[in-house]
């Protein structure tokens, strides 16, 4: 059945289209929304870039664990997970690595010096999240270093007008892989969340927690289950101090313990070990004022984040615990000016200064000391946007990228686009340039190679848009091309055992289509689709996907009862082993998988008391996403929603 499925989801497809993820569009109008993440505060009918949305309702309609979770079904971006939730999880979009995606918390970048592979470990309660934006192409001439794919953006939910406003959730579930079906307790979310309006200042105060046991991230028989447990404490407080003066802090307190199971050279697990364990705590804090005025408005989005992490692992030579300690300290301050020349066109300019330090130590060793691992990064920036009265849109940037290591790099942009007056049809375009610096880590750590030189990378992409029937139709489609040069890799000599980051030689093409249609039948009843071709030459096409079909399936039977229906095939990537009995690191191939997810809602007390129940990986299929990985089979999940 499965199988027959496939063929005709893929031929609906092909009439089809790249744009939004919609769950319930009914609930949203996708072109009024203006994108927070963009600078130049454009809704999404004006935006030259692909721009994905997805919506507070969407994330209702189809309750998820995290973020990781909620970006799974957006047309040409890939989640890798590494064993139970929440541990390690890479995001990759078009091809790309997760060096190349910027994310962004309300605009303020998240960083870890140390790896990309944290970078979705955003710690928020789904519940405070008003939507997630997702930014496809080369951004770096508006965001720099780091945004050479996309930009992903979590908007957090705004305080509500009254003065008291607050909500309580907590979920049940099982954790099988396919060879398990137990139906014991063993995924545990909880939290709560209280925010208001108090005359010109508001708040929003959350408390979350999540627990998850009685899953192996090894693949494997009879490995011992692996654990992950997080704390995380978020604070908002915003003022209106007048009529053109905003403040707004963000600060967010996160704590996370696992246990995991041994990898070597990071191309497997293959060793079960119970004292292999982490711990890692994170600060964060934001502070963005803005200034509105009759002719456009200045900002400053600025961040502080701090992270500790320590890493308890077995040393196969001396069979003892080594203890890894890492520390990282990053300060982002972005300020920009909005000037309205006309309606139709203005301007932003801007400065953004970057600084990042780590260390670390082995047993108390020293390994990195801070004063030599530590960087500035300073780059103003200039967009002209055009909006014209007849259809024609267009905005042009340029950012000068001032490294202390590197010196300077400029990058541009240029992103053109076209609304028909007399058909609803509106055509997009754009080319851009990228340059990703290495990470601290990167140069300075263990395996850091300190001549390292930066990735560049250039994209052009074309596609269009059209809404039919009364806008109830939408089909999107964009085809990107992307070619990029000293793309950072990773160096092993089996003879030798060293180990160290290279830049790979020559030159990385990637390509693609990406396709999405969204029907919404009447206000009960919305079908989305979307379909991703992506090809990347041989040599860098590590765990990259050729196709991929995302659906979806969402029914309001009645006001207080609805359901959703969700599919996905992934087909045949390839990954790479390290055979330690003959010191050779070998490819392998993933096979395809199609994955089959429902769940229901049901209001009991309208806006007051909601119950969920969900089931993934119905048909229990086997997959693997990282060789030698496990992944989750057939769970249940059971929750609740209580606002008061």
């Amino acid at each position: 059945m499965r199988k027959k499925m496939l063929p005709i989801i893929m031929m609906l497809l092909t009439i089809s289209t790249t744009a939004q993820i919609n769950g319930d569009s009914s609930s949203i109008k996708i072109d009024e929304v203006i994108i927070q993440a963009n600078r130049l505060q454009l809704p999404v009918s004006e935006n030259s870039n692909t721009v994905n949305i997805i919506t507070r309702q969407q994330l209702e309609n189809n309750p998820v664990h995290s973020v990781a979770e909620a970006l799974q079904n957006v047309a040409g971006l890939d989640i890798r997970q590494r064993g139970v939730h929440g541990i390690q999880a890479d995001v990759s979009l078009r091809g790309g690595t997760f060096d190349q995606v910027l994310i962004l918390i309300n605009g303020v970048k998240m960083a870890d010096p140390q790896t990309g592979h944290h970078a979705l470990n955003i710690p928020l309660n789904m519940d405070n999240i008003e939507r997630i934006e997702i930014l496809k192409g080369s951004s770096s001439a508006l965001y720099g270093t780091g945004a050479a794919t996309g930009v992903i953006n979590v908007v957090l939910k705004k305080a509500v007008k009254k003065s008291i406003n607050g909500s309580a959730y907590f979920s049940i579930g099982t954790q099988n892989d396919a060879n398990k079906s137990d139906l014991d307790a063993n995924d545990f979310n909880q939290g709560f969340s209280i925010n208001g309006n108090l005359g010109k200042v508001s708040y929003l105060t959350s408390l979350n927690s999540t627990e998850t046991k009685g899953f192996s991230e090894a693949a494997g028989e009879n490995y011992e289950p692996d654990s992950f447990s997080r704390i995380n404490f978020m604070q908002k407080i915003g003022i209106q101090v007048n009529d053109k003066l905003s403040l707004d802090f963000f600060g967010n307190y996160d704590k996370l313990k696992n246990t995991f199971d041994n990898s070597f050279g990071g191309f497997a697990a293959f060793n079960d070990d119970l004292n292999n364990r982490g711990e890692t705590e994170q600060f964060r804090f934001g502070f963005n004022p803005k200034y509105q005025y009759n002719k456009g408005e200045f900002v400053i989005n600025s961040g502080f984040g701090s992270t500790k992490r320590a890493t308890f692992l077995t040393n196969s030579w001396t069979n003892s615990v080594d203890n890894y300690n890492y520390e990282s300290r990053n300060v982002s301050v972005d300020a920009f000016n909005r000037y309205n020349f006309t309606e139709q066109l203005y301007l932003v300019l801007g400065t953004q200064f970057q600084f990042f330090d780590m260390d670390q130590n082995t047993n108390g060793i020293i390994d990195v000391m801070r004063e030599n691992a530590k960087f500035n990064i300073i780059d103003p920036y200039a967009t002209v946007v055009y909006n014209s009265s007849f259809g024609l849109n267009i905005n042009a940037g340029i950012r000068a990228n001032n490294h202390s290591e590197y010196g300077s790099h400029w990058v541009y942009n240029i992103n053109p686009s076209y609304q028909f007056k007399n058909i609803p049809l509106r055509l997009l375009s754009s080319y851009s340039t990228a340059y990703i610096t290495p990470s601290l880590y990167q140069l300075y750590g263990p395996f850091g190679n300190t001549t390292l030189t930066p990735e560049e990378n250039a994209t052009a992409e074309a596609g269009f848009e059209t809404k039919l029937f009364n806008e109830k139709l939408t089909v999107n489609a964009v085809g990107f091309y992307r070619q990029e040069q000293n793309t950072f890799g990773f160096f092993f000599d089996a003879v030798t055992f060293d180990s160290f980051y290279i830049n790979n030689e020559g030159k990385n093409n990637a390509k693609g289509v990406e396709t999405n249609v969204n029907l919404e039948v009447n206000k009960s009843i919305n079908f989305a689709a979307n379909y991703t071709f992506t090809e990347v030459e041989q040599q860098f096409n590590r765990f990259i996907p050729k196709n991929k079909v995302n659906a979806n399936a969402n029914f309001k039977i009645t006001e207080k009862l609805g359901t959703s229906l969700i599919y996905q095939y992934v087909s045949d990537r390839s990954d790479a082993f390290y055979d330690e009995a003959n010191f050779v690191t070998e490819t392998v191939n993933l096979k395809a998988y199609q994955l089959f997810n429902a769940n229901i809602r049901y209001q009991v007390i309208p806006n007051r008391l909601s119950l969920f129940g969900a089931i993934d990986n119905i048909f229990n299929e086997e997959f693997q996403e990282v060789i030698g990985y496990n992944t989750r089979g057939r769970n249940f999940r059971i929750g609740m929603n209580f606002q008061f």
